[in-house]
């Protein structure tokens, strides 16, 4: 390399470091913000979550100090003086309530807890489809079987949190019609089903053999 070349080389070398200090110059602030902005968004999702955990905490600490009142009506009276910060919080508030209403004996304020978590939109499917499924628990014998059945079936949607547990009411209607055949054909789904419990598969095989069916529908009958 001559001479010149070098020289060549060393300015231009020199201007783009000028260049380079010039541009730090002028938008290093850009980089200062970003840090910033990065910093400060880690300190307020940290923040966030120890707001909700303490929320959390402070609901859990008011269901535990009012599920310990002597009785059902002074559960009922605390559960629904418990604050709630989340619509989540106010929803298992409303349920714990409704069942401590339920075992008061009054029904008819339990089920419109229920109904009242069933049919708000704003809560997550689980939140809705245990109240309306609790709901109608409640209202065995003032609810038809044709009411009951449905709203069982909406419960019972492919996919639905509590699906197995809508069918398995579904089929104890069908007991209750007489349908014994429709009732054993259901149970048998249960069972079969790869999500089922075995809780759920033990009850829904005992019912299929009470009928006088088999849990497996190419099995023999017992003789």
């Amino acid at each position: 390399m001559s001479d010149t070349d070098s020289f060549i080389d060393e300015v231009t070398e020199e201007v783009r470091r000028d260049r380079l200090f010039l541009m730090l110059k002028r938008y290093g602030w850009i980089g200062g913000v970003a840090v910033a902005l990065i910093v400060g968004g880690a300190a307020f999702r940290e923040y966030t979550k120890a707001q909700e955990q303490a929320a959390a905490q402070e609901l859990g600490d008011g269901i535990t100090a009012a599920l310990e009142a002597e009785d059902s009506d002074a559960q009922a009276e605390a559960l629904a003086a418990v604050p709630a910060s989340s619509a989540g919080g106010a929803a298992i508030l409303n349920m714990l309530e409704a069942g401590a209403l339920a075992e008061a004996g009054k029904t008819a304020e339990a089920v419109a807890q229920l109904e009242a978590v069933a049919v708000d939109g704003e809560l997550p499917l689980i939140y809705r489809h245990v109240a309306g499924f609790k709901a109608l628990a409640l209202q065995t014998e003032s609810l038809s079987v044709a009411d009951r059945r449905v709203q069982y079936e909406a419960l019972a949607q492919p996919g639905a949190p509590l699906a197995l547990l809508a069918a398995e009411q579904l089929a104890l209607l069908d007991i209750e019609e007489g349908n014994t055949e429709a009732a054993i054909a259901r149970l048998r789904e249960i069972v079969a089903d790869a999500t089922v419990t075995a809780d759920l598969k033990d009850r829904a095989s005992q019912v299929i053999v009470a009928l006088g069916g088999t849990v497996n529908e190419d099995a023999a009958p017992e003789g």
